[in-house]
């Protein structure tokens, strides 16, 4: 009997898709025939488990999530079966929880007990419901998200009596004095800048300045005996000073000074022959006068000598009249 080449190919297409399914199930945890160790936990919340994800104990992985099936139409219950790698002595009182995990896939964690009976294949595992990492987290952050709702309306409030306060002149008035801020700072920038200038251990003002104030009192240490001596003269001085008679010297110079005035006083008046040679016009013309004839004399007696004393034995007497007015400086002394 001949196999036709449509037959071949049906037949080949079937085998191909039945082992695509058991490769997909096996691929999945699941084979297709129910063999090895089985156990159940009954959850009213899956929490997104699904079929292959891992099952651990103490971190250690013993089995996988092989089928999900709900116990009724409500699905207020729904059945997890879980397949064991291998016969595991798992005590009757254990507790299998779900770990959902946001960043990957969910699992179970099995607490072990502390009995002394242990769990069978077909069992039924206790479970208990846990909050998760972000439902530990909700419910630690409850009271304080509490607190801050209350806040922020605090805040709410503040911020509209305060909107209902700053008029947009208030407002403009706080940009200038921030924009004053900001430059205050600036220049607190700057002058730090300069302090630390200043400062510098090297070439600082303050630095040079020490040390100045430095070389001046070791100048000072070294000149110690000096000073000490300009100190003792010092104080001699001040305390002769001190020992003087200020008061006398003083009464002495205001005595003089009065006398002083006194005698300027008469040779401003009439009185005295200082006052009327000063005032007195006529004592003045009558002295002038005097001295002119004491001139004329004195001309006319070196001019005509011969007038006033004949000495001489063969000379002739001077007849020539006498001198009426004084000669001239220059006539004189060719005569």
């Amino acid at each position: 009997m001949k196999i036709s080449n449509e037959t071949k190919v049906g037949a080949l297409t079937a085998i191909a898709i039945t082992l695509l399914i058991l490769g997909f199930n096996f691929l999945r945890g699941k084979t297709l025939f129910k063999t090895g160790n089985f156990i159940y936990a009954k959850y009213t919340d899956t929490k997104g488990i699904m079929v292959s994800n891992a099952v651990y104990i103490n971190g250690f992985q013993v089995g996988s999530v092989f089928e999900i099936e709900n116990s009724d139409k409500n699905l207020s219950s729904i059945i997890v079966g879980i397949k064991l790698k291998d016969s595991y002595n798992i005590p009757a009182n254990s507790v299998a929880s779900i770990k959902d995990n946001p960043l990957g896939a969910a699992s179970i964690q099995i607490a072990l007990g502390d009995g002394k009976q242990y769990l069978q294949s077909g069992d039924t595992v206790l479970t208990a419901s846990t909050s998760g990492l972000l439902g530990d987290v909700m419910n630690k952050l409850g009271p304080v998200g509490d607190q801050i709702k209350t806040t922020i309306h605090s805040l709410d409030s503040v911020l509209k009596n305060i909107n209902t306060i700053f008029d947009p002149n208030t407002k403009n008035n706080l940009q200038e004095v921030i924009a004053n801020i900001n430059k205050v700072t600036a220049s607190l920038v700057v002058s730090s800048a300069s302090i630390q200038g200043m400062m510098n251990q090297q070439s600082g003002a303050i630095t040079q300045s020490m040390n100045n104030v430095a070389s001046f009192t070791k100048n000072l240490s070294d000149n110690n005996e000096k000073v000490t001596k300009m100190l003792t003269n010092v104080e001699k001085t001040t305390d002769n000073f001190a020992k003087s008679d200020i008061a006398g010297t003083v009464d002495k110079l205001k005595s003089t000074i009065t006398n002083l005035n006194s005698i300027l006083e008469k040779v401003g008046s009439k009185e005295g022959s200082l006052g009327k040679l000063m005032n007195d016009k006529a004592l003045y013309d009558n002295l002038t006068n005097t001295v002119r004839s004491a001139n004329i004399l004195m001309d006319d007696l070196r001019v005509h000598p011969k007038r006033y004393v004949n000495i001489s034995v063969f000379g002739k007497k001077d007849k020539s009249g006498p001198l009426l007015a004084p000669l001239p400086v220059s006539d004189s002394t060719k005569k």
